[in-house]
């Protein structure tokens, strides 16, 4: 049986866990936030840039050509602003892993020791009992680490695919003829 101290300690011990995740969880937010900010900042800049260009031009031919100046950055941007949000979602996401992966390793050692200790306490007789819950016990956390491991491989191939498709578009709007803006 756990006391009431075990229990006290138990529940602490859970609440750092929680503000252990959710101070993480706020990081990820603010790396965001603060590419978002750099984004909007970088965005007005350009619409007076491209405002200023839109008001020089002479004729159509000459907005035309502007126009098609403008695909191919915007592509990079776009493309740019992907992998910076895909960046703070690994990071994240990793952080968050690897102190769940923590705090369940830590919940499974102390699962063990309750359950050897109850099992060497066990009355005599009862040998199939307490091997039918070792052998539990280790089938869930087999169970545990393939779920763990297939996640991580499934994020592996989610991330070579994202950086394939990204690079094959850099490579397109790089490969596409460019057009020179007029000043």
């Amino acid at each position: 049986m756990m006391t009431a101290e075990q229990a006290l300690a138990a529940q602490r011990a859970n609440i750092e866990i929680l503000f252990g995740l959710t101070s993480k969880a706020f990081e990820g937010v603010e790396r965001l936030v603060e590419l978002n900010l750099e984004v909007a900042r970088t965005a007005m800049t350009e619409a007076a840039d491209t405002a200023r260009a839109v008001l020089s031009i002479k004729d159509a031919q000459e907005l035309m050509a502007f126009q098609a100046s403008l695909l191919q950055p915007a592509a990079e941007k776009a493309s740019a602003y992907s992998r910076h949000i895909y960046e703070i979602a690994t990071v994240t996401n990793a952080d968050v892993s690897k102190a769940a992966e923590a705090s369940v390793a830590e919940a499974q050692k102390k699962f063990v020791a309750v359950v050897d200790s109850a099992t060497k306490n066990a009355p005599a007789g009862s040998e199939n009992v307490v091997a039918f819950v070792k052998s539990a016990v280790a089938a869930a956390n087999n169970a545990f680490d393939g779920v763990q491991k297939a996640a991580k491989q499934a994020a592996e191939v989610a991330e070579a695919n994202f950086h394939a498709m990204t690079a094959n578009a850099t490579r397109a709007t790089q490969s596409a003829p460019k057009v020179k803006r007029p000043t």
